[in-house]
């Protein structure tokens, strides 16, 4: 075999892996789109969850905002008037037994009086 047949043979080998390695590369860029593709996709859908992440963080300091400034403070105050009242009824508990047992004995010396009185007239 002369040297130009050999050239030629390996030009013709060079030419056939040539080809494959183009086809490979070629199958890769497809692949790649196809990733820029779905990526892309992503990325989309990820802006879409940041945007309501941050609406949520928004109705999240909102609803601090209230509790803060409109709940605890009204809350504050119907606990505090509950507290006042059950402070004067704990206290005057004790009074209305004592007043309970007033009445009865007055009661009792009432009605003997009266039947007392009626004798009498």
């Amino acid at each position: 075999m002369t040297d130009n047949e050999l050239l030629l043979a390996i030009s013709n080998m060079m030419d056939i892996k040539l080809e494959h390695v183009t086809k490979d590369v070629q199958d890769v860029k497809k692949d790649i789109k196809k990733v820029n593709t779905r990526l892309e996709k992503v990325e989309s859908r990820m802006g879409n969850l940041e945007k309501g992440v941050n609406e949520i963080k928004s109705d999240v300091l909102n609803i601090n905002l209230t509790l803060e400034n409109d709940m605890k403070p009204q809350l504050n105050d119907i606990q505090a008037c509950y507290t006042s009242t059950y402070d004067r009824y704990k206290d005057s508990v004790e009074d209305y037994e004592a007043m309970k047992q007033d009445i009865s004995i007055m009661k009792r010396v009432i009605t003997e009086h009266s039947e007392k009185l009626n004798k009498l007239a």
